[in-house]
């Protein structure tokens, strides 16, 4: 009985377990008779608590799907009337649960789609503080002045004008050396990480990410099949102290790495650390890939160098994205050197033969303006007076409680006692019409599920502040609940 649970929906677990096996059941998935897992090996297959699958077994009890009988086991049930599931809208499509598919599980994720107010779960920046009308000016010059923007293809290793633009702005801004041609346009930071996985991973090959990590790089290693061994992330980032033994155990045809602004604990990997990982990865021709979304949001003084900038034999494949300038223009830029990156580019003409003209014409005239030193400096302010006003709130959470305080990027990583579930946290969250992401979306196995996500730049200051004071009172009944 495979299937997995989606554990950032709003849904809770026992109802997702529940009605998995009544759709098997009503399917025909499932016989008449057939013996279910026990409590024991379902929790752990499923990675959740003996009480939620003993609930769950409940529930389905009492409706009439199974039968548990002491000692022997759990049955389904002839059904001679079909009981009525929890969920009516799922029954006529019930067959499809037949249909298999290879899809990863953040891709069902509603989070992006969350309805509540105070939506805490998605690391953006809110619209009000980009500059919306410079930007809707030079979309509008752009489109009378060179309207084929829109009715023709662009390159497929982007658009030359703005691979220039971006070598001139990785060297200003991060001192990263680069030329125009080694670098391809990409459709987001994220489409980067696809189009490396894509020309790179294969079936049973191992990758190595940090523990915790990005949840999108995760379901993208797996949907290539790929094997994906964990290394712990601590107040210095990475534990490169611990790759030694798993490389040479793994042979892992990657690393993935967050450097800057770790997502989601906002570590910043030291300057011996990236000297250490780049030595083991020349020394074992090990590719490292850089994820940088956000190393110009920084507070407490700049971040160290890219690990790009100290690679000199071509190990470190960088990725950026356009969290500052505005995501919906889906651009990101991806620098690396040799036959790696022809083959990139060649992985990029077969996903969609280049990034959208107009879009890159735009972000082109954006980076070259002297709009963008200014927008940069006013994000910096704004964002930095909301995470010391949450981390002044946080001071009220009580002792069991750590948080840490992030030094740049967007988001703060907060620790609960181990026996608060904050999957199940969500669930009561949503009720009070506020969302977070849970720690268990951020690891690959083996998910830390004390621990939870909430990113301070989403929505307005209002909003943060109300949705941050909504959380409190359900982190706080939470720990005392457990206390009792």
């Amino acid at each position: 009985m495979k299937w997995e649970l989606n554990r950032l929906s709003e849904i809770p677990l026992t109802k997702q377990i529940y009605q998995a096996i009544a759709d098997k059941i009503l399917s025909n998935l499932i016989a008449a008779g057939t013996l279910l897992p026990s409590v024991r090996n379902l929790s752990k297959e499923l990675k959740v608590s003996t009480d939620t699958v003993i609930q769950a077994y409940r529930d389905l009890e009492k409706d009439g799907f199974i039968t548990r009988l002491q000692g022997k086991g759990t049955f389904v049930n002839q059904r001679e009337q079909k009981p009525v599931p929890k969920s009516p809208n799922t029954l006529p499509y019930a067959w499809q649960l037949s249909v298999q598919d290879y899809l990863p599980r953040a891709y069902f994720s509603n989070h992006a789609q969350s309805h509540e107010k105070n939506n805490l779960s998605i690391s953006r920046i809110n619209p009000g503080l980009f500059p919306n009308r410079f930007i809707e000016k030079l979309i509008s010059d752009e489109l009378l002045q060179n309207s084929k923007s829109i009715s023709t293809y662009g390159e497929i290793q982007g658009d030359k004008e703005l691979r220039e633009v971006f070598a001139r702005y990785l060297k200003k801004e991060h001192k990263l050396k680069t030329s125009p041609q080694d670098l391809l346009i990409t459709c987001g930071s994220q489409q980067g990480i696809e189009l490396v996985a894509k020309s790179f991973v294969g079936p049973g090959d191992f990758v190595m990410v940090e523990a915790p990590t990005y949840p999108a790089a995760i379901d993208i290693f797996r949907s290539r099949g790929a094997s994906i061994i964990q290394v712990p992330v601590d107040q210095q980032g990475l534990r490169v102290d611990l790759l030694d033994p798993l490389v040479e155990k793994y042979k892992p045809r990657l690393i993935y790495t967050i450097p800057n602004f770790q997502n989601p604990t906002g570590a910043v990997l030291s300057f011996p650390r990236r000297q250490e990982l780049l030595h083991i990865a020349q020394r074992t021709n090990t590719l490292i890939v850089e994820d940088d979304p956000w190393s110009e949001i920084y507070f407490d003084g700049c971040p160290p160098l890219p690990l790009k900038s100290l690679d000199t034999y071509g190990h470190v494949i960088y990725l950026k994205g356009s969290k500052i300038i505005g995501p919906g223009c889906r651009i990101g830029v991806l620098a690396a050197n040799g036959t790696l990156l022809s083959r990139l580019i060649a992985a990029k003409g077969l996903s969609d033969l280049g990034t959208p003209l107009l879009n890159q014409k735009v972000v082109s005239l954006l980076l070259d303006s002297k709009r963008i030193s200014t927008h940069t400096e006013k994000l910096r302010t704004a964002l930095e007076i909301r995470r010391d006003m949450i981390t002044e709130m946080l001071k009220k959470l009580p002792d069991v409680v750590t948080v840490n305080v992030p030094t740049g990027g967007l988001n703060y990583w907060i620790t609960l006692p181990a026996c608060v579930n904050t999957d199940n946290l969500l669930y009561e969250a949503k009720k009070e019409g506020v969302s977070f992401m849970p720690g268990s979306a951020f690891y690959a196995h083996a998910p830390e599920c004390h621990h939870l996500r909430i990113c301070f730049s989403s929505v307005d200051e209002y909003s943060l502040q109300d949705g941050v004071h909504k959380l409190f009172k359900v982190m706080n009944r939470a720990v005392k609940g457990r206390k009792e």
